[in-house]
């Protein structure tokens, strides 16, 4: 029996790699990608990190926005409302469509396969497409007006496709042993799905929601045309209101402070950025892990 070559000694791979000189080239190739991809990733965090510390002054994190300080906390308020309105209309209706989609519809199904190729369609509209739409239905059809929540309607829309089918992907993985224990026990087809297949997929949905938070964080075109750009904290007792008032989220403050050639207070926004991705990123790792049932003894 041929020995797999990642299980080869250094100087058997070097002969094999001589009588096939091809495999050689290819192995070269991906390691210059792979030095290639995490150097331009080190670069940009070191860039960041060097134009960005040196102002993150007190003036940055004031309670209240003004010409002056130019804080961005009540971005940051902005933004954590986006996201969690966003995610809160996106992830129940993207997992309940996924579970219809890996469960209860037919495989095969001609609804099945245009449900998903209208989901993959979706994910590749540009955004600006979405604050369009999120413009004329959310803010001058239902009359909302610029606002938070049509702002995080306009977002839920925009993530649902991925989040529906990376959960779907993640409940399609899950062995149908599963299932037929879970049946030859006597529970049922919810039972066996919320018990069973939903905690085993746990890490691939975290996933999902990972790429919908990021794209959520980052995004800035669509909100241009449904939340404004407000930057006013509400009073006390007025924090539930907030989801009606124009609000600018990170990444506007970011854009509009580089058009005005602010770039010490980009720069600085865009630590607090990367600082906040990487953090919901370790969280969600922690999560997954923590959850993964495959990993339970």
């Amino acid at each position: 029996m041929k020995e797999a070559i990642n299980t080869q000694s250094i100087g058997k791979k070097l002969m094999s790699y001589k009588k096939h000189p091809g495999s050689f080239l290819l192995l070269l190739l991906v390691l210059a990608s792979a030095v290639l991809t995490v150097g331009v990733l080190l670069y940009l965090i070191a860039y960041i990190l060097i134009h960005g510390v040196p102002y993150l002054t007190p003036d940055l994190f004031a309670p209240e926005y003004n010409s002056d300080n130019v804080s961005l906390v009540p971005a940051l308020v902005n933004t954590i409302f986006m996201t969690v309105l966003a995610l809160l209309i996106a992830v129940p209706l993207g997992i309940g469509a996924a579970i219809y989609l890996a469960e209860y519809a037919k495989r095969g199904n001609r609804l099945v396969r245009l449900i998903r190729l209208m989901a993959e369609t979706l994910q590749g509209i540009p955004s600006i497409i979405y604050g369009l739409f999120g413009m004329l239905f959310f803010v001058t059809a239902l009359k909302i007006g610029y606002s938070l929540l049509a702002g995080a309607a306009t977002l839920a829309i925009m993530v649902l496709p991925v989040v529906m089918r990376t959960t779907e992907e993640a409940l399609l993985s899950v062995p149908d042993m599963y299932r037929e224990g879970s049946f030859g026990l006597g529970a049922g087809k919810l039972r066996t799905i919320f018990k069973i297949v939903l905690p085993s997929a746990v890490p691939g949905i975290l996933a999902g929601v990972i790429l919908a938070i990021g794209r959520i964080v980052g995004e800035s075109a669509a909100l241009l045309f449904t939340a404004g750009s407000g930057y006013l904290l509400p009073k006390a007792g007025g924090w539930l209101s907030k989801i009606l008032q124009p609000g600018g989220t990170l990444t506007i403050q970011l854009y509009l402070s580089s058009s005005k050639a602010e770039y010490n207070v980009a720069f600085g926004i865009a630590f607090v950025l990367l600082v906040i991705v990487l953090c919901i990123n370790f969280l969600t790792k922690y999560l997954a892990k923590r959850f993964d049932v495959t990993r339970m003894k």
